[in-house]
Formats: structure tokens, C-alpha cells, sequence
């Protein structure tokens, strides 16, 4: 059976998928290829579309992934642009735009695409939380302005402790892509794993 290929232009998402995904005996190799990303106000959306382009340019089943941080403040921003905004402003900027704001809460979200020949499909995370009044060391992204809901900490602090899988809106929709997967590609997995409860 072919393996299974994450498509993204991002090392760190690959890491940070390959080891939660280790857990449920699930080898996953990186394909670094740019993607044609869909205009949609759903990352959902997105996230099929990213999938599909990416099986029709590999002819192997693989998966992709989109994420968005919502702002309510901000009313939704960065939200499904959130790669493009970190990339010009950064969390430098999100916290200006912030600068005065009290309500700082937000969510983290994270959409899982798988694609073969056959199959097409979405698996979603999310983290509720709020945005830090300062940038913390540890992580990538938006991890060192996130703080999830039941903990003090970023998400790049509790990166650094190894602790962000615990709240992660991606370990969230990846834990339900891999059961998901290990349900439906038999004779995938070579050793024991545990589901989650």
C-alpha cells in the first residue's frame, strides 16, 4: 500500500504532524509542494481543495492542512488569511492592532484534508483561548501569542515544555483523521496503539 505523503511548504507542521501521528503507528513522508490556495470564507473549504490539487500533482493519498486563528475583536482576523498576515505583519502586529483591547478572546482552528483516488475529506480542531498582551519565546506562528483555554501558557511555551498537544486544535482534528484512517486503511498500521478517549 503507498504511503502517505503531508503536502505543505511548512517543516514545522510537518514535525509537529509526524509526531502526533507516530502515536497511532501512522508513517507520514514530507512533500514539499506550494499548493493553489482557494479563495473561501471556510478553511474547511480550503483544505479540500488544497487536497485535491495535491493528490492530482502526487497521484498518492495525502494530506494537507489549513489553520486560522479568529480574533473576535478583530472580528474574525485574521481568521482563513492567517498565513498571509503573519507573514506581512507577523504577532508584532497582531498585538498592535490589539493594543487597546480588553476582549481578547479567540479561536485556533484547524482543518485536516485527506485525498486518494477515491476518497475526499475533512477533519477539524479547535482551540478556544485568547490572545497574550506579549510575545513569548517557543513555537512558530502564532504559537508564542496563544494562550488555550486551561493553561497560563502559550502555546510556544508549552511547546518548549512539550505540553502543546495537550490543548492543540491540530492534535485535535489529526487524532480524528488517524482513527479515522487506521479504521479504513487496514494493514496500514504496523504496531499497537491506543485510541483516545
Amino acid at each position: 500500500m503507498s504511503p502517505l505523503y503531508f503536502v505543505s511548504t511548512n517543516h514545522n507542521k510537518y514535525l509537529e504532524i509526524e509526531s502526533i501521528l507516530q502515536k497511532y503507528c501512522i508513517s507520514v513522508v514530507f512533500s514539499k509542494l506550494a499548493l493553489t490556495e482557494i479563495q473561501s470564507d471556510s478553511i474547511e473549504e480550503i483544505a479540500i481543495e488544497k487536497s485535491k490539487h495535491a493528490f492530482a500533482e502526487m497521484s498518492r493519498p495525502v494530506i494537507v492542512e489549513d489553520d486560522g486563528l479568529f480574533i473576535y475583536e478583530l472580528n474574525g482576523f485574521p481568521g482563513q488569511y492567517s498565513s498571509y498576515v503573519y507573514k506581512t505583519i507577523g504577532n508584532d502586529g497582531i498585538l498592535k492592532l490589539m493594543n487597546n483591547s480588553k476582549q481578547r478572546f479567540a479561536i485556533f482552528k484547524s482543518s485536516l484534508a485527506f485525498s486518494d483516488d477515491m476518497n475526499h475529506y475533512g477533519f477539524t480542531g479547535e482551540a478556544e483561548g485568547k490572545i497574550a498582551f506579549n510575545i513569548t519565546e517557543g513555537g512558530w506562528g502564532y504559537d508564542p501569542i496563544f494562550i488555550p483555554n486551561g493553561s497560563d501558557l502559550t502555546y510556544g511555551q508549552l511547546q518548549m515544555l512539550n505540553r502543546k498537544t495537550e490543548f492543540s486544535h491540530r492534535a485535535k482534528a489529526l487524532n480524528r483523521f488517524a482513527q479515522w484512517y487506521n479504521q479504513n486503511y487496514k494493514g496500514m498500521s504496523t504496531c499497537e496503539y491506543k485510541w483516545d478517549s
